[in-house]
């Protein structure tokens, strides 16, 4: 996709059927050549309030993060550049409140190449405007150098072009971080620990930051999970066990770990809970008390079941556990005879389920229970 200029205008607004008030015909007279001194301020605001539709008060804010401007010639040519890119008022308008110093850009040397580049893969329109707008470093950056190299390494890590654009769209920052080797020396330490092109294909659209982080903070993370937590770099939960360790602050876990131990679990206890289901580490303190405080105190479950059913866990106490608990008292308080499941049974039913055996054939008897399971189970 090659962007085609229609010819060379002395203003946009004039040529390109936005209907808006030129403003470089009312300062024809004045001369703001590359060696003249900046354009004055209120002079670039009301080029933003007449050209893009800005208040005074956004113009103002905006363009006081335009400070060397030499002439209004540059940002005219910026505007005629986004609109044969096919981006409308409002876009332009959100670009350059965003990122205001591309107006000092030259058009044929920087913005037309790199935003080319960026085409070329698939962004366009609002997402375009969007990614630029989330993080304008990107367009700071070489395009030799590192904006094409990266986006080659992200190719070749996530396979498709429309999995490259999902990353962007995600986390625009991408394209933009540090040097483009700390990908390559991420992925080389994760397919080292058995990760998979797959699993690092999954983990990468779900978690992008994996790529940019230290390469040392990755190698730790990953010995953790080996060493401290005993998980075997073969095993099938290796990569959660990665992620939620990723995801929190050492200090932070420390603190759910002892929260875990003041309800009488040993260390073993622990690692084999996250090595089981990780997952159940990676809950807020809040949540890992309110869970701990109804399973082991209310229900007088122990660590021993709670590690053989670790699911039971992360499902919601809120929309999932208290609400199909109350069914089930419900149903024993009316003494109606109903399938004798253990709760972590009753709690791990799908939905669907758990309607067919435990609401839908007291639909005459207990009305009310369909509704009260309606408004909180969550599928």
């Amino acid at each position: 996709m090659l962007i085609r200029f229609r010819g060379t205008h002395s203003s946009i607004f004039h040529c390109n059927g936005f209907g808006l008030y030129c403003f470089r015909s009312q300062t024809r007279n004045q001369s703001f050549s590359s060696t003249s001194t900046p354009v004055p301020t209120h002079i670039l605001v009301k080029y933003l309030v007449d050209s893009l539709g800005f208040s005074k008060e956004e113009a103002t804010a905006t363009s006081s993060k335009v400070s060397s401007l030499k002439s209004l010639k540059n940002p005219d040519s910026v505007l005629n550049f986004f609109i044969q890119t096919g981006l409308d008022k409002t876009q332009m308008k959100k670009i350059v409140s965003k990122a205001p110093k591309l107006l000092l850009r030259d058009v044929s040397k920087t913005l037309k190449p790199k935003i080319q580049c960026l085409m070329d893969l698939g962004l366009s329109g609002s997402d375009l405007v969007n990614v630029i707008a989330k993080d304008a470093q990107i367009i700071e950056r070489s395009l030799d150098t590192h904006l094409r190299p990266t986006i080659d390494c992200l190719r070749r890590t996530l396979g498709t072009d429309d999995n490259v654009l999902k990353a962007i769209k995600r986390a625009p920052w991408l394209l933009s971080f540090g040097p483009h080797h700390t990908m390559e020396t991420n992925l080389l330490l994760l397919r080292n620990f058995g990760f998979s092109d797959e699993k690092i294909r999954k983990l990468v659209l779900i978690y992008p930051n994996y790529l940019t982080q230290k390469p040392e903070r990755i190698k730790d993370l990953l010995h953790r999970v080996e060493n401290d937590f005993r998980v075997p770099r073969d095993s099938p939960v290796f990569h959660y066990g990665f992620q939620v360790l990723s995801s929190q602050k050492k200090s932070a876990l420390d603190r759910k770990i002892g929260i875990f131990k003041s309800f009488g679990w040993s260390d073993d206890d622990i690692l084999e809970l996250f090595r089981k289901l990780p997952h159940c580490i990676g809950l807020s303190e809040d949540r890992i008390k309110k869970k701990l405080n109804l399973f082991m105190k209310e229900l007088g479950l122990g660590p021993a079941y709670l590690v053989s059913h670790p699911a039971i866990l992360v499902y919601s106490l809120e929309r999932r556990v208290v609400p199909r608990m109350q069914v089930l008292k419900i149903l024993d308080e009316k003494k109606l005879e109903r399938r004798k499941f253990a709760l972590y049974t009753a709690v791990s039913l799908s939905e669907a389920k758990f309607l067919e055996y435990f609401v839908l054939p007291y639909k005459d008897q207990i009305p009310d229970l369909y509704e009260l399971l309606e408004k909180t189970v969550a599928p």
